[in-house]
């Protein structure tokens, strides 16, 4: 059951500790246990919230799923074995991994910002297993109506697809924020041509669907302009043409929300340099991803990371010619 600080364990240890004696349980009771135990309604995703300043800053599972990778979803350039080395050399299972989908609540009290909107019912993680943003934000405490303002790092299903359920906005009373170059790739047709069955297509056809009916509430971002109170525009692209990351600050000090400048907290920061199979240009998003980092690390800045494992929430060091992610597993400080 989710708490405002719940124990975080990492994905080997939930698996390990966790997973493997609920299903010991589930496969030694009678055949009618275990089918009331199967039918029982999943419990709600977890969230994790701190103080940041005079913010209150929530953390929120959208949900996930085990799935191949990460190569090629990082490194799709190098040989599958050598990055299946490198997740074997930290103790990680070399074919499999759980991202996180991990959009954020930005509450100074008077203005509720949320960071992505997560996958939606047929996202990159369809419901069941992913799309449960409502869920997690009512666990947290916040009903949908609450949220004043939605800002989007790009336009990527898995972060625009709970922007609506059935045709009707699931965030009534928001208005949104979307970069200019964002926006007006995504409302190019000619991004309706591309492959059937690919991210882009599929994005495309969402976007296409989504944005028009909210065109009267939705300002376009450029760099260095805030989407709300404290929640400040960055230039990221690579992933996307127009992808921005958030500088999120209170009291003097910067949190930054990364979007999706790693898919891996390990492989894509040890090699920055290896080509991810979702950016859109390979060359600018190795490029973004080694200033992105620099920067994360030289400043100390902590980081939430919408695909680093839940609570997606930690910091950046250097580690010789790439990068380690230091995850951060208790509240911050005041």
């Amino acid at each position: 059951m989710a708490s405002e600080n719940p124990p975080v364990l990492s994905r080997r240890a939930a698996l390990a500790g966790l997973a493997a004696p609920a299903l010991l349980s589930v496969a030694s009771a009678s055949p009618g246990a275990a089918r009331e135990a199967a039918a029982a309604p999943a419990p709600p995703p977890p969230f994790h919230r701190f103080a940041f300043g005079r913010l209150r800053v929530t953390i929120v599972s959208d949900g996930g799923a085990m799935v191949d990778g990460p190569w090629p979803i990082v490194g799709e350039d190098r040989p599958a074995e050598e990055v299946e080395r490198l997740m074997a050399d930290n103790l990680l299972p070399p074919k499999r991994f759980w991202p996180g989908f991990s959009p954020i609540v930005v509450d100074d009290g008077a203005t509720r910002t949320l960071i992505d909107a997560g996958n939606g019912a047929d996202g990159f993680i369809p419901r069941p297993a992913g799309g449960r943003l409502v869920e997690g934000l009512r666990a947290a405490g916040y009903e949908p109506r609450d949220i004043d303002v939605v800002a989007l790092t790009h336009g990527h299903i898995d972060h625009i697809g709970g922007l609506t359920e059935g045709g009707a906005p699931v965030f009534p009373n928001a208005r949104y924020a979307i970069g200019a170059v964002e926006h007006a790739f995504w409302s190019d047709p000619e991004r309706l041509k591309a492959a059937d069955g690919s991210v882009e297509l599929k994005s495309a056809r969402l976007f296409a669907r989504v944005f028009p009916s909210l065109a009267d509430r939705t300002t376009l971002l450029k760099p260095g302009q805030e989407a709300s109170p404290g929640v400040t525009a960055l230039a990221a692209f690579g992933h996307t043409p127009g992808h921005l990351a958030f500088h999120i600050e209170s009291d003097g000090r910067r949190l930054l929300a990364w979007g999706d400048c790693a898919h891996h907290e390990v492989a894509s920061l040890a090699h920055p340099e290896w080509s991810a199979l979702f950016d859109m240009d390979k060359d600018q998003g190795k490029a973004t991803r080694a200033r992105i980092y620099d920067m994360a690390a030289a400043e100390r800045l902590p980081v939430i990371g919408y695909h680093t494992s839940f609570p997606s929430l930690g910091f950046v060091a250097r580690n010789g010619s790439g990068f380690r992610w230091i995850a951060e597993t208790y509240q911050l400080a005041e």
